[in-house]
C-alpha cells in the first residue's frame, strides 16, 4: 500500500492536458477523454510498478495531452532482462484491461456504448506503443535487442536510425491514408522532436552510462567479454566498445601480440578520476 501511494506521488499532469480537458468538456467528449486517460494511466503505472519492484529510481510519471511517460533515473546499467520486464509491463496492462472488459460485458456490467471504444483505445495504444520508434516501448525493445550483441554506443545509434526510418514510413502511411488527422500529426511531431533531441544528446547519454557504470549501483554482471585493444587506441575509443550486462577485461595488443591486461574499472578510474582524457591505452600499462 505504501509503495502504491509513493508511486502516485510521482504522477504529474502536463499543463496543456488541462486545456485538452477543458476543450473535451466544451465539445462533449469528456467521458471519452477520461476513458483514454485512464487507459494511459494504467499503462504508465505498469511501467512504474515494475520499476519499483526492482528498486529503480523513478523521477516522475507524466500524463501528456497525447499520451504518457514514466521517467526513470537509470542509465543503461540495469540487467537487460530486468529492463525488458519494465518495458513490457506497460503493454501487458492492456491484456488484463481488455480481458476484464470482455468479462464485465458478458455479465452486462460494462456500459454498452463505451465497450467498443474501450477495446479500440486499448488496441490502439498497445499497437502504437510497440512501433519500433524511440522513445516508445517498441523502440526501447529494439535498443535492448541490439544491446545483446553490440556496444552501448552502436546499439543506441542504430536504434535511433531505425526509429527515424520507421517514423518516416509511418508518416508516409498517414499522409496517404489519413492526412487530416491533426492529433496523429501532433504525436508524430513530438516523436520526431524526441528523436532529434536524443540524437543531439547521444554523447552525453553515453558518458552518463559510463559514469553510472563507474560510480553507480553495481549490477554484478555474470558475462565476461574481453575487449581487444591496440596499444595506440585512446581510452575513450576503448570505452566506446563497452556493452551492457557484462564486464570487460581489456587485452592490450601490439603487432598482434598481447602486452598486458587491464580491468575495466582501471580505465574508468583513469578517465573520470584522474582526467586522463587524451591518454592511450598503453599509457595505463605502466601505472597498473
Amino acid at each position: 500500500m505504501n509503495k502504491a501511494i509513493e508511486l502516485l506521488r510521482h504522477v504529474h499532469i502536463h499543463p496543456l492536458l488541462w486545456l485538452v480537458i477543458a476543450l473535451s468538456i466544451a465539445t462533449a467528449h469528456f467521458v471519452e477523454l477520461c476513458l483514454l486517460l485512464g487507459i494511459i494511466f494504467v499503462h504508465e503505472m505498469g511501467h512504474a510498478a515494475a520499476a519499483s519492484f526492482f528498486s529503480w529510481r523513478i523521477k516522475k510519471i507524466t500524463l501528456l495531452p497525447f499520451g504518457g511517460v514514466a521517467e526513470m533515473d537509470e542509465h543503461g546499467n540495469r540487467p537487460i532482462k530486468e529492463e525488458a520486464i519494465v518495458v513490457l509491463a506497460g503493454p501487458l496492462q492492456h491484456v488484463w484491461l481488455v480481458g476484464g472488459a470482455f468479462l464485465l460485458n458478458s455479465f452486462n456490467l460494462f456500459p454498452v456504448d463505451l465497450f467498443p471504444l474501450f477495446i479500440q483505445y486499448n488496441l490502439m495504444i498497445l499497437i502504437f506503443n510497440l512501433f519500433p520508434v524511440w522513445p516508445l516501448d517498441g523502440g526501447k525493445l529494439v535498443f535492448l535487442l541490439l544491446s545483446l550483441k553490440d556496444s552501448f554506443t552502436n546499439a543506441h545509434r542504430l536504434t535511433l536510425i531505425i526509429s527515424f526510418i520507421s517514423l518516416c514510413l509511418f508518416s508516409a502511411a498517414i499522409l496517404l491514408t489519413a492526412p487530416a488527422h491533426i492529433n496523429v500529426w501532433v504525436v508524430i511531431g513530438f516523436l520526431f522532436f524526441s528523436l532529434y533531441y536524443e540524437w543531439k544528446q547521444r554523447r552525453f547519454i553515453f558518458i552518463r552510462f559510463l559514469l553510472e557504470r563507474y560510480y553507480g549501483k553495481k549490477s554484478n554482471p555474470q558475462a565476461l567479454i574481453p575487449i581487444q585493444a591496440n596499444e595506440q587506441d585512446l581510452l575513450i575509443h576503448v570505452l566506446e566498445k563497452f556493452q551492457r550486462g557484462c564486464k570487460h577485461p581489456i587485452i592490450v595488443e601490439s603487432d598482434g601480440k598481447e602486452k598486458g591486461t587491464l580491468d575495466e574499472n582501471e580505465i574508468l578510474h583513469a578517465y573520470f578520476t584522474e582526467k586522463r582524457l587524451t591518454d592511450k591505452i598503453s599509457d595505463l600499462l605502466f601505472l597498473f
